[in-house]
């Protein structure tokens, strides 16, 4: 870092709020590799033109939500944000919802659980956990490199086990990705009288489920 540099970010540190020179800070020792510089040079330029191009209003109201994560959704939703975020992306508006929809997907049911979590729960070892993720008998979704979160309505933790007839439903979806598998439990499903998988599965109807699983995703499905 040149001088002039070090000047310029010692003069901004003054004149911030100490959570904001904290949070700075933190991310700037996070970054050991090329990969992550490019990465959080690009992140901050945009939030850069992000902040910038919305009021203390927006602003506030992004800052109140109840993760850093939705702090940066609520503050791309807002019209101005969009308006910026098109000239480099026309499709900005549709990523953002699918971001939400994974959002949803993740909080819902109890949220998600970690392979170590998952493994006390079963009694058995983190390796044995990742082994049945890749067997197609668990769903783990990808969260960097934090490995995976698997959402806990899989499982029934006073009972030590899996849901009854998750294994075989899972198998009628082993053609479609963790995510599809995760949004297929939790919409409610023509077939299944406009109830949800995962209640359908909670009450025993196996057969009702796995049907229905086994159309998924086709023309005309629900």
């Amino acid at each position: 870092m040149t001088a002039t540099a070090i000047h310029q970010l010692t003069t901004a540190a003054h004149g911030a709020a100490p959570s904001v020179v904290a949070a700075v800070l933190r991310l700037l020792q996070q970054v050991d590799s090329p990969a992550e510089g490019a990465f959080v040079a690009r992140a901050l330029n945009a939030l850069a033109r992000l902040t910038e191009a919305l009021d203390d209003t927006t602003l506030g109201d992004a800052a109140g939500a109840r993760s850093d994560y939705e702090v940066l959704l609520d503050a791309l939703d807002a019209p101005a944000a969009l308006a910026v975020l098109r000239e480099d992306d026309p499709l900005v508006g549709a990523r953002l919802r699918g971001l939400r929809a994974r959002a949803r997907l993740l909080a819902a049911e109890g949220g998600t659980l970690s392979s170590t979590e998952v493994a006390d729960i079963l009694g058995i070892t983190r390796q044995a956990v990742d082994k049945r993720r890749k067997a197609g008998r668990l769903i783990g979704l990808v969260t960097g490199r934090r490995g995976y979160a698997y959402p806990a309505w899989q499982f029934v933790p006073e009972r030590g086990a899996l849901l009854p007839g998750l294994e075989e439903v899972l198998h009628a979806l082993r053609e479609h990705d963790p995510w599809m598998q995760v949004a297929f439990f939790l919409t409610p499903d023509v077939r299944l009288q406009g109830e949800t998988p995962l209640a359908v599965l909670r009450r025993g109807d196996v057969a009702a489920v796995r049907r229905a699983a086994e159309v998924y995703g086709e023309q005309g499905a629900a």
